[in-house]
């Protein structure tokens, strides 16, 4: 029952799929791999969604701060390079990030998804929506979803 694809009873992930948010969201994201068991044959993949535009907002991000963003993701792809003991990719895409977390998923196939959570609550998770609760609903694989440590008790 256990032994198929199991190493003393840790499953074995060949492909994850790390979704990086805002930065003290991607740092503990980043930091949860180390608690995985990932082998030279896993891969993983960082993915970073650059929000579709909200169309009734008056002003998108100002060009500096969407460099500054793309400066950081690059950071932590090298930093996990050079840190992680199996190859990582890197997916910038843009969209909605639910349904672009999922689209990659299911194209990398991935045996596991880790993202983190906002710690949305009451009429503010009723508005803005949880990324992470819709990719739970909706993945096709094990999800890993990294509490802040702010919403912690």
């Amino acid at each position: 029952m256990w032994g198929e694809g199991m190493d003393k009873g840790v499953a074995l992930l060949t492909t994850v799929l790390v979704a990086l948010g805002d930065a003290a969201q991607a740092v503990e994201v980043l930091e949860s791999l180390d608690h995985l068991k990932l082998m030279a044959t896993s891969q993983v993949i960082l993915v970073h969604v650059v929000a579709a535009p909200d169309w009734e907002a008056p002003v998108d991000k100002p060009q500096g701060v969407l460099e500054a963003e793309q400066g950081q993701v690059e950071a932590w792809f090298r930093d996990c390079r050079q840190h992680l003991p199996c190859p990582c990719d890197l997916e910038v895409v843009h969209g909605d990030p639910a349904e672009e977390i999922l689209r990659l998923a299911q194209i990398h196939q991935a045996s596991l998804i880790v993202l983190g959570s906002r710690g949305l609550k009451g009429m503010t998770r009723i508005m803005q929506g949880s990324v992470s609760a819709q990719v739970v609903a909706d993945a096709p694989c094990a999800v890993l979803v990294v509490k802040s440590r702010s919403d912690q008790p």
